[in-house]
């Protein structure tokens, strides 16, 4: 039964108000949809309700402010208010276990509360990234707790979140949205929404299960990409090659609907999703009896680069005759990936402990993250400024290139002789690597 078809001034509720459930809030919100967030975090709520939004999003504290200023956004801890929505979207948080399985509890708790709110005539849409089957094995038997049922009472559709942070909010106003439904009238439901909601195509899909594997297949391959790209990198090194070069000449064929694309090396993925999507391929797989070989391998690769990076710049400080024990790095960029101050799963973490082991000091500084946040994950404070991160300093690793380091004056900055720039992720041209050497600086990266 279509619930949606032809209605107009939907209203909506984001059940889960993490990175993703905040940006869909603020941009339906700034879409002009009224909209009420639900969260259990009373501090979250109280922040978001003020108009602060915690995350580091290009545009989100904004879009946040002025949804609430508006009245289109209000944000609650009651789950009842669920009632008032037409559309409930789900984005919970969904961790994997050690082992790959989902932790699940985020979900199912969710879900229990929402069976004892829902009511007929509504639309629920998964968007949490979960293994296929978890909507109609999982999600379903709980909200049907309701005594409702699914396809006749509500509907039911999965459409996946796939955005990266950083470009969220832009990512949301133009990638296709993939929906797929418990049936036909849900899947049409869903993509009349999302449609009518943020103007933008919808890809539909038979099934919910069709609808869950596209997140997990976009990470996978991300993943393993970036696999190739690092392992390429390593092969490069070893013959004295640029692997930026043979990457950009590489990818210059075309291959499928466009051209090869082999991703750039650094000095490893973080994130929420890229660590944790492709073991939950894996244990998914081979729960049904399949052994899934890139995904494990490319997670082993990707793991590995952070060591691998550190052991970079030691090995070069001895060449220069330096005891490695006796220098001083600093690292500059502790999130896992440029211009974000998001420290989930950052590989620095790795990297420092690397030199922690290797060097005789570490210094931190990193300008976007949160500054009581970092020191928990790296277990000491960071420095109070670049130059008293890098003051003395043997080796300047730069592991997430920040618009507020593009302009480092690295002619004045007070290191010690020879200093190396160890490049993890800036990816610097040979003119400004010509330019580090002209200043005394010697220079060395990943795969170059």
């Amino acid at each position: 039964m279509r619930f949606l078809s032809g209605q107009k001034d939907v209203k909506v509720a984001v059940i889960g108000l993490g990175y993703v459930g905040s940006c869909v809030a603020a941009a339906l919100a700034d879409r002009g949809i009224e909209v009420v967030g639900i969260d259990t975090n009373t501090a979250l709520v109280d922040e978001l309700n003020s108009g602060f939004c915690r995350f580091q999003e290009n545009g989100l504290p904004e879009l946040v402010s002025s949804g609430v200023a508006a009245g289109k956004l209000r944000v609650t801890t009651d789950a009842a208010a669920v009632r008032e929505a037409d559309v409930v979207l789900v984005t919970v948080g969904t961790p994997v276990r050690d082992d790959g399985s989902l932790a699940d509890e985020q979900l199912t708790g969710a879900c229990i509360e929402l069976s004892r709110h829902l009511r007929v005539g509504q639309l629920i849409v998964l968007k949490s990234t979960v293994p296929p089957g978890t909507t109609r094995s999982v999600v379903l038997p709980l909200l049907q707790r309701s005594g409702l049922v699914g396809g006749e009472d509500f509907g039911l559709a999965f459409t996946p979140e796939r955005l990266a942070e950083g470009t969220a909010l832009a990512e949301l106003r133009s990638f296709p949205i993939v929906a797929g439904g418990l049936d036909d009238d849900s899947a049409q439901d869903a993509a009349e929404f999302w449609r009518n909601a943020l103007d933008v195509e919808v890809i539909p899909l038979d099934t919910l299960e069709a609808a869950e594997l596209v997140k997990l297949a976009d990470n996978w391959w991300i993943d393993v990409n970036i696999a190739l790209g690092n392992e390429v990198a390593k092969f490069s090194a070893l013959y004295g090659v640029d692997a930026l070069d043979v990457i950009k000449a590489a990818n210059s064929i075309p291959k499928g609907n466009g051209n090869v694309n082999i991703l750039l090396p650094s000095v490893g993925v973080g994130g929420s999703c890229l660590t944790k999507d492709p073991w939950m391929v894996w244990h998914s797989a081979r729960e049904r009896g399949l052994e899934i070989l890139t995904a494990p391998a490319a997670r082993q690769v990707n793991n590995d680069m952070p060591v691998y990076t550190a052991q970079l710049a030691i090995d070069e400080l001895t060449k220069q005759g330096k005891d490695p024990m006796a220098c001083k790095v600093a690292v500059l960029g502790l999130a896992f990936k440029n211009n974000t101050g998001d420290l989930r799963a950052t590989p620095v973490v790795d990297a420092v402990a690397a030199f922690e082991r290797g060097c005789g000091e570490v210094t931190l500084f990193d300008p976007l993250v949160d500054v009581e946040e970092a020191e928990e994950l790296f277990g000491k404070s960071q420095a109070a400024s670049l130059h008293e991160a890098v003051e003395g300093a043997d080796c300047i690793a730069i592991l997430a290139l920040h618009r507020e380091f593009a302009d480092v004056d690295f002619g004045s900055l007070p290191v010690a002789e020879n200093c190396l720039v160890l490049d993890g992720r800036a990816y610097y041209s040979r003119e400004k690597i010509a330019e580090l050497r002209a200043l005394g600086f010697a220079y060395r990266g990943v795969g170059r």
